[in-house]
């Protein structure tokens, strides 16, 4: 990566005059949502939805359309835009109204923040992070608990440097299917290294932060550790934000209709307790979003995963504009390469379909034998949102379906799957999966927000998890050389699952950005042999402040 550090620097040096350059909006399901539902309503060119996390200063400009438009609407939605506007009071001219009444000598001067500090010249912000949680399963004995407990800060510096930091030390029991997830793949999910904690817990640190330059007026350079999420949908099949963190390096160009995003990441092959370095591997991805019309949005993408003896990187791959699979024959490597699409149409401001299509590796000749060939392994995903449905203010419909191949996202090694410290890069559940997803979210009142799920998903399990040779294509952890045979592979083969996952979430927000949910789940995994079903129900109350709810939607 030493490389990509010195092309950072001959950026930075070499860059003129430039427009201001912004932290971004933390990736949370119950933030995007709201932005999600006006950018639907207003179509703004400035803001392709496709690659997440959104810079600030275009939600801020969303904001500001979309408070022209609700002055005389619903108290839900205004409250939601000044939401917006709050949270971003430093890109926006309705900063001002952001202002506090109740302040404590320095601090909570503003509605958002425990303390800011304002210039020309430089923007602070400093909040404290707190997540607690208790709750019940019926398949774990004891109190289940999360304890969060940090601090996040952000800011910006001569209208040219973002910069952003998350640091929070955790403990943990979780529910049943999250410690036989755990036990299965040895990692906490979306966590990185962990120790045990006390009789069933876990003990981790997250820790995510970047820098934002402007290199020119319409390229910006982020430098960092965090996740990120390509799609529309509630899952993706591209990269989303399942796994740990990782070590990036993203250019991102805007102009016209256009936005080009190539994303430079260090990845761990695999995980071990061990006190030794872990072995890296490397991503490389370039992502072009076109606004075709302002309502219709189509982007494509490419990706590799690759790794080489000593943990070097391929110098080849930082070429922002070429075609990764010819570099990857070109070099006689064996690289896992995938590409595909995705599209979003708004219609009539109420109505989104989306969608996204992935391409591991495929036969045109095998896929018309329909004789269930390992080797195509693809992904599909089509869904829509429906927002204030039925005439309804503030109630959002979504359903979505996801499709994946057998053996999707595996490869012959570690260094080439697409998975980051033990967890897969895309969809949660890995591959050889079929899923129907249907989520109803309403908000009847500004601080009130009720959330349905159902997620019916059939999959198909190994009949030895643990066993490397034990591969029937879904656990993206597994090498595809273990396969039994070539042939008669379809969705489901294995220990064939059918699981039903269902969720209520009722959340208050008590002041801004500081949450009470109460939760209840209930899941169910049935499969053809008694001994994989996995049923349970978790109930929870939590109090979350400057943090998303942890989930495990799996």
């Amino acid at each position: 990566m030493r490389k990509i550090y010195r092309l950072l620097l001959g950026l930075l040096v070499v860059a003129g005059p430039a427009t201001a350059q912004d932290a971004t909006v933390p990736l949370n399901q119950d933030v995007y949502r709201v932005i999600d539902r006006y950018h639907i309503k207003y179509n703004p060119e400035n803001l392709h939805t496709s690659f997440k996390p959104y810079g600030r200063a275009r939600v801020a400009s969303l904001a500001e359309e979309a408070r022209q438009e609700t002055i005389n609407g619903s108290r839900t939605d205004e409250y939601n835009v000044n939401y917006l506007l709050s949270d971003n009071w430093n890109y926006t001219r309705y900063s001002r109204e952001n202002e506090s009444q109740r302040s404590l000598g320095p601090f909570f001067r503003n509605k958002t923040d425990f303390y800011h500090y304002e210039s020309p010249e430089f923007t602070l912000r400093v909040n404290p992070v707190i997540g607690l949680q208790a709750g019940k399963d019926s398949e774990e004995d004891g109190l289940r608990y999360i304890n969060t407990r940090g601090v996040q800060v952000e800011g910006s510096l001569d209208e040219k440097l973002g910069f952003y930091t998350f640091l929070a030390d955790n403990q943990a029991k979780f529910p049943s299917w999250v410690n036989n997830r755990i036990a299965r793949d040895t990692i906490v999910p979306h966590e990185a290294y962990f120790k045990p904690f006390k009789n069933g817990g876990y003990d981790f640190f997250s820790a995510r932060g970047y820098i934002n330059y402007a290199a020119t007026k319409h390229i910006s350079v982020m430098l960092g550790h965090d996740r990120h999420f390509i799609g529309n949908g509630f899952r993706s099949l591209i990269l989303s934000d399942y796994s740990a963190p990782y070590f990036f390096l993203k250019l991102q160009t805007q102009v016209w209709k256009l936005q080009y995003t190539n994303l430079y990441a260090e990845l761990n092959a695999n995980h071990e307790f061990r006190d030794q370095l872990y072995p890296k591997k490397y991503m490389a991805m370039h992502h072009l979003s076109v606004n075709i019309l302002p309502n219709l949005n189509v982007g494509v993408f490419e990706s590799t995963i690759f790794g080489r003896s000593k943990g070097r990187f391929e110098l080849q791959y930082l070429n922002p504009l070429i075609f990764y699979r010819a570099i990857e024959q070109g070099l006689g490597s064996s690289d896992n390469a995938l590409l595909g699409a995705d599209f979003k149409w708004n219609i009539f401001n109420r109505v989104q379909l989306y969608g996204q299509f992935m391409l591991d590796e495929f036969l045109l000749s095998e896929v018309r034998a329909g004789n269930g060939w390992w080797g195509n392994k693809f992904a599909v995903q089509g869904g829509a949102k429906y927002i204030d449905a039925f005439g309804v203010p503030n109630l959002d419909l979504q359903g979505e379906i996801n499709v994946v191949r057998p053996f999707t996202y595996q490869h012959e090694a570690p260094y080439n799957n697409y998975q980051h410290y033990q967890q897969p890069l895309a969809h949660p559940l890995g591959a050889n999966l079929a899923e129907a997803i249907a989520i109803v979210r309403y908000q009847p009142l500004p601080k009130f927000t009720l959330t349905a799920k159902a997620i019916a998903t059939r999959y198909g399990q190994d009949p030895e998890p643990r066993n490397p040779n034990s591969n029937f294509g879904g656990n993206v952890l597994k090498p595809y050389t273990t396969r039994a045979s070539n042939y008669g592979y379809s969705i489901g083969d294995g220990v064939t699952t059918d699981q039903l996952y269902g969720e209520v979430n009722l959340s208050y927000q008590i002041l801004y950005n500081m949450h009470v949910d109460l939760t209840q789940i209930v899941r169910r995994a049935n499969a053809e042999i008694d001994a994989f079903d996995q049923n349970s129900a978790f109930t929870a109350i939590s109090f979350r402040w400057n943090i998303p709810q942890r989930t495990h939607e799996f």
